[in-house]
């Protein structure tokens, strides 16, 4: 019993771990070089419709 006790443990901080790991890269800023890809996709969508 003692050892099911111990992996829940293991497996509660793993979980918290990924979950706090997951929430810090979505916080994260996007890097400029990716904000800049984004812009330039959006320009050419928005030439498309105005066609």
């Amino acid at each position: 019993m003692a050892h099911d006790s111990e992996n829940e443990h293991v497996l509660r901080q793993i979980d918290e771990n990924l979950k706090r790991v997951y929430q810090q890269k979505v916080e994260e800023d996007l890097p400029d070089r990716f904000k800049m890809l984004l812009a330039q996709l959006k320009e050419q969508g928005e030439g498309e419709t105005h066609q």
